[in-house]
């Protein structure tokens, strides 16, 4: 019995050894990254450990409030006042051929990268998955030439109670919703035994509201009833003057992610408005995963979806490579969404890009809202 209690002893203590060791390592490598000689590389960390759900305590260790102020305003994005501008979208209609579509699509001058993906289109089905390969981040980009077949699906109605009831993976809202393909779309509460069924901001499906609650920071990114996406600042909105907006300019099917930068809370939203990109500080955001969505001039979808955090030895994306990407793919306007570990794209049922939060795993966690795009 002794010698039993003797060696869980010594397992114990090389465990307890072990796990100090790799904390010490962290901590080091940590504050080698705070620092070192390095601004850009302190920045990139800072930021990237803000963007996280649970790991912003981490900061506090190496920072006072102040400098983390200072940190974060260099890096953020400059604002962009304007309203989308649904002139700048000129999206065939159903009653055009063919050869009148691809005349409308080529007046718009297409750049060499989209029309590349739209000569890839091998089965004509107008969705053309394109793999992108970076410096820090690996991504799918999912190419979309019809916008009216975009959705919002939702987990509605909403719970925080049975787990059960919190939440869908992204696989789960297309299938729910007969969908070929879907992205995690709007923020949602992570807090307590939630499991990603809790909304924050807005939620509109089908033209009716099913989350009402704008507040600072709010950015409500979705389409209208013309199939234009829209990107509207609504974090000065009371709820009823969200439904009035709602119904005045006859959104459909909308989401909503933040504009916040300061203190312990690093997020953004607004990548490029009626073809202006958003002037970034600095990097603008660290390098995580992330998930996007854009519009072209003809129409045409955008679902953008980035790994990092470790998986393939990546980074991850910060708000410069979204941009840049996007804006080569001809993106007017463009939006990036809830990213992290919520960040998947579900394709022709397999997820072209799975959630960090768990590593190898062929899924996405649980979230309220996704947009899809329907067969």
């Amino acid at each position: 019995m002794k010698r039993l209690l003797k060696a869980f002893g010594w397992i114990f203590l090389f465990i307890m050894t072990a796990a100090a060791a790799v904390f010490l390592t962290l901590y080091l490598l940590m504050r080698m990254f705070c620092y070192g000689p390095s601004e850009s590389a302190r920045d990139t960390f800072v930021s990237t450990m803000l963007e996280t759900g649970g790991m912003k305590f981490v900061i506090s260790w190496f920072f006072t409030d102040e400098e983390v102020m200072e940190i974060t305003g260099a890096n953020e994005p400059a604002e962009i006042a304007s309203d989308t501008d649904a002139d700048l979208v000129n999206i065939p209609s159903a009653s055009d051929n063919d050869a009148q579509a691809d005349d409308t699509r080529a007046e718009t001058d297409i750049p060499e990268a989209l029309r590349a993906a739209y000569e890839a289109d091998d089965d004509g089905d107008g969705l053309i998955l394109v793999p992108i390969t970076a410096h820090t981040f690996s991504a799918s980009l999912l190419v979309i030439r019809d916008p009216s077949r975009i959705r919002l699906s939702s987990s509605y109605p909403w719970s925080t109670e049975a787990r059960e009831r919190n939440g869908l993976t992204v696989g789960q809202h297309c299938e729910q919703s007969d969908a070929v393909a879907g992205i995690n779309a709007g923020e949602y509460v992570t807090s307590g035994t939630n499991w990603g069924g809790m909304p924050v901001g807005v939620v509109v499906q089908d033209g009716e509201i099913l989350y009402n609650g704008p507040s600072y920071g709010d950015v409500m990114v979705g389409f209208n009833e013309d199939n234009i996406l829209v990107v509207k600042d609504v974090s000065g909105m009371s709820a009823a003057s969200f439904q009035s907006y709602v119904t005045e300019n006859h959104i459909t099917d909308a989401a909503s992610f933040k504009d916040i930068s300061g203190g312990n809370i690093n997020h953004f939203t607004k990548l490029i408005i009626n073809g202006e990109a958003v002037e970034l500080g600095g990097k603008g955001s660290g390098a995580n995963p992330r998930t996007a969505i854009a519009q072209c001039a003809d129409g045409t979808v955008l679902f953008l979806c980035t790994d990092g955090r470790g998986t393939g030895g990546h980074l991850g994306a910060t708000g410069q490579d979204l941009i840049d990407l996007l804006i080569q793919y001809g993106a007017v306007n463009a939006a990036n969404l809830d990213g992290g570990s919520s960040s998947a794209l579900f394709f022709n049922g397999e997820y072209t890009t799975g959630s960090t939060h768990m590593l190898y795993a062929d899924t996405s966690r649980n979230v309220p809202t996704a947009f899809v795009v329907m067969k």
